[in-house]
Formats: structure tokens, C-alpha cells, sequence
């Protein structure tokens, strides 16, 4: 049985299980922080540290959009790649986006918000909920310009980008994160659909659970 590695608070972690479930797949889920408490080994199959990895067999794969890329080749039905090439090349564009830019936008309501207030007992910095504020204002702009075509980002079906994306605003807004409908009205519907639909609403329902009130 395939086995991902990773926290499910973690966005990345998040965008493979997500996958796993259009795709369909059972898994086991080890909820790995490495910071906290690294397997043995860890280093050997994550040489950057980071999550998640997944495990399939004796290969073990790391990095999200690698994971990703992998599931793609590995179990192709329901495809989560555009068959255009342009159009692919767009939801990997996307997904680079929302795996950088939209995580400065969004990462630090989670950790301040809710890690350093809710697990850590400590006050939020709002220096960096000012930077995290600042990287929005470029971020969510964009991705509402990017917004023309109805339920996806591009293409028309599901793919990697709006896994991507809809991934990080989890995060956001389990930080106490919103986004103002009045200045982006269809990237707040876009993430509600997404996040409504089952296999993140499972997700997130799970996550929930786990989050001190």
C-alpha cells in the first residue's frame, strides 16, 4: 500500500492527499512534523527534510508536485493534468505559484495565528502577519485576474493548480485568514467550491477536529 509521509496540516501534505483521494487510492497516512518527531531515516528519503514523502513499495518519492507528477504516471485515471500542452503548462505554472507566492500570502496567519497562539501559548508577530498581509496584496490580485473561466483555473476539469491553490487557503483560513469578497469576489467563491467539494471537505473536516477551540 502506498504510505505518505507528512503532517496533514501541512498544505503540501495536503495537495497529495487530496490527489490521492481523486485519484481513488488507498494509503496509509503517517502525520510525520519532522521538526518534532523524524522517523528513522528520514534523512535517507528526504534529503531536503521537508514533507512529504511517499512511499510505494521500496521507492520512496518526495516533494509534492514530484508526488504529484509520480501519482500522474503511476495511476493516470482520473487524470489531474490538462491534456493541452499549453493548458498544462498553466496548471504547472499555477501550481509554482501557489507553492510559493500564495504560501507567503497565507503561511503565516496559520503559524501565528493559530500554531504560536493555540499549540505554542505565545502572541502572533505581527511583523510578519504585516509581511504576510503585504505578499496578499500581489497574490490575490493576480489570482483573481487569472479567475475568467468559471470552476477551474484553467482547462476544464480539476487539476493540480486548483489542488494547489485551494491547498494553501486551508491553511489561510484555519489562521483566521479572509478574503475580501468585496475586492475579489471570484476568488472567494473559487476557494469555496473547491474546498466544498469531497475530498478537501474531508480533509478539512479532519483538520478541524484536531484544532484546539
Amino acid at each position: 500500500m502506498l504510505k505518505l509521509i507528512g503532517s496533514g496540516l501541512s498544505p503540501f501534505a495536503r495537495k497529495v492527499r487530496v490527489a490521492l483521494i481523486e485519484k481513488g487510492l488507498d494509503y496509509e497516512h503517517d502525520p510525520v512534523i519532522p521538526q518534532m518527531n523524524p522517523p528513522a531515516g528520514f534523512e535517507k528519503i528526504s534529503p531536503l527534510g521537508k514533507i512529504p514523502v511517499l512511499q510505494d513499495g521500496d521507492f520512496a518519492v518526495p516533494d509534492s508536485s514530484v508526488i504529484l507528477a509520480y501519482l500522474e504516471r503511476s495511476h493516470p485515471r482520473p487524470s489531474l493534468y490538462p491534456a493541452d500542452p499549453r493548458e498544462y503548462a498553466r496548471a504547472l505554472w499555477y501550481e509554482e505559484y501557489a507553492d510559493t507566492k500564495l504560501l507567503e500570502a497565507t503561511a503565516q496567519f496559520f503559524v501565528q495565528n493559530l500554531v504560536n497562539k493555540k499549540f505554542l501559548n505565545q502572541p502572533a508577530d505581527e511583523a510578519e502577519l504585516q509581511r504576510a498581509r503585504d505578499a496578499g496584496e500581489q497574490a490575490f490580485p493576480y489570482l483573481e485576474s487569472q479567475l475568467t473561466g468559471g470552476e477551474y483555473i484553467v482547462g476544464s476539469s480539476f487539476s493540480v493548480a486548483d489542488i494547489a491553490i485551494a491547498s494553501q487557503f486551508v491553511n489561510f483560513e484555519h489562521g483566521q485568514g479572509r478574503i475580501d469578497a468585496d475586492r475579489f469576489p471570484r476568488l472567494v467563491a473559487y476557494v469555496a467550491t473547491h474546498h466544498a467539494r469531497p475530498s478537501f471537505k474531508t480533509l478539512i473536516a479532519e483538520e478541524k477536529a484536531g484544532i484546539p477551540a
